[in-house]
């Protein structure tokens, strides 16, 4: 199963690279609209910006990886590698999801 963690991987950084060639080349062609004179420098660096922000919004959108651990040893190595914020968050997400089933189990003991 690691091949399939590591085609993964690589199907994702393949997407990256594109999405980083693409930006690389929209910059070269308005770089080369403002020497033409077809922009300015300003409305240049502005529609490059702009170029920016819609690649790395449809990215968030678009792209999305996950990895299921097949074992117990293996969702280990995966917490193991977390940062700090993204266990955070893990902890976060378990307690919303304890929270609910401790209420029920309260309201299952009033009405015994």
């Amino acid at each position: 199963m690691d091949g399939l963690g590591e085609n993964l991987k690589k199907v994702m950084l393949a997407g990256v690279g594109a999405v980083a060639v693409t930006a690389e080349k929209s910059k070269e062609l308005l770089d080369e609209m403002v020497k033409k004179g077809e922009l300015t420098v300003e409305q240049g660096k502005v529609l490059n910006e702009e170029l920016k922000h819609n690649i790395r919004q449809t990215m968030k959108e678009k792209v999305n990886v996950s990895l299921k651990p097949n074992s117990p040893e293996e969702l280990q190595e995966m917490i193991g590698k977390m940062t700090p914020e993204q266990l955070a968050d893990l902890k976060e997400a378990i307690a919303k999801m304890e929270t609910p089933e401790k209420q029920t189990e309260e309201d299952k003991g009033e009405t015994e």
